[in-house]
């Protein structure tokens, strides 16, 4: 294939992806990317829910699914 002929490809590609929806758009998101509604400790100097021995970071990863 030449340069020209890639090309022509990629966009018709890309014209197909744009105009239909993805299929992870169609399924919503990845359940590991979701966040439990409960609230982490924000205050400065509070231990991390995971890990009570340091203290929080605000990670984040105490809200989720852990992946």
């Amino acid at each position: 294939m030449t340069d020209d002929e890639i090309r022509a490809v990629v966009r018709q590609v890309l014209a197909a992806r744009g105009s239909a929806p993805s299929r992870d758009a169609a399924h919503g998101p990845h359940p590991s990317h979701l966040r439990l509604q409960m609230v982490a400790p924000t205050e400065p100097g509070s231990p991390c829910v995971i890990e009570p021995a340091v203290i929080c970071n605000n990670c984040g990863y105490c809200l989720s699914q852990g992946h």
